[in-house]
């Protein structure tokens, strides 16, 4: 495996020849940078300025625009977390930017359907698994071409991705909690 982090990471989403596809399965990141905004909206306070995840939009918005679909399935625990809730009520800017997110939750598949990782898969061919630091900070991605490994997260994306409830259904599901 080889580790890949920052521009490195990018640099694959600005490679794709035709998807990429990422599996989250957590129902917390306790990622630093958005440890603010989602203070904010527990509090019910305005949504702070954007740039924390701007960044992302934008290489989003490069990569779709290039005709390249970008897929994303949340497996998620109901009743859902408060920062699941929180992605619900954020995720908007990530759909106009051109991914296509979807949330399948938890209760409606079989553990043995999916992994307990994280990844992307790019273009069906070049695995990550993403790395996380002990503070929820993303530290990276573990990268490979593995045939067995690949070939499993293939499937496991072919299986859940039909499963999954698109982001506008979702949210107005009866799934998403509401407090």
């Amino acid at each position: 495996m080889q580790y890949l982090h920052d521009d490195e990471f990018n640099q694959l989403f600005r490679e794709a020849r035709t998807r990429a596809f990422h599996l989250e399965t957590q129902d917390v990141y306790n990622t630093p940078e958005e440890a603010e905004p989602l203070r904010r909206w527990l509090a019910g306070e305005p949504e702070p300025d954007s740039e924390w995840y701007s960044d992302w939009d934008d290489l989003m918005s490069q990569t779709t625009g290039r005709g390249i679909a970008v897929q994303r399935v949340r497996i998620v625990t109901v009743p859902n977390s408060d920062y699941t809730r929180w992605l619900c009520a954020v995720s908007d800017s990530n759909v106009a930017a051109g991914e296509d997110i979807r949330w399948l939750p938890r209760h409606l598949v079989s553990p043995d359907e999916y992994t307990l990782d994280d990844w992307w898969l790019w273009d069906d061919d070049l695995l990550g698994f993403t790395i996380f630091e002990p503070n929820g900070r993303f530290a990276g991605t573990a990268v490979t071409q593995d045939e067995v490994l690949v070939e499993r997260c293939r499937t496991v994306r072919d299986r859940l991705w039909p499963k999954a409830i698109p982001h506008a259904e979702y949210v107005r599901s009866e799934f998403v909690s509401q407090r």
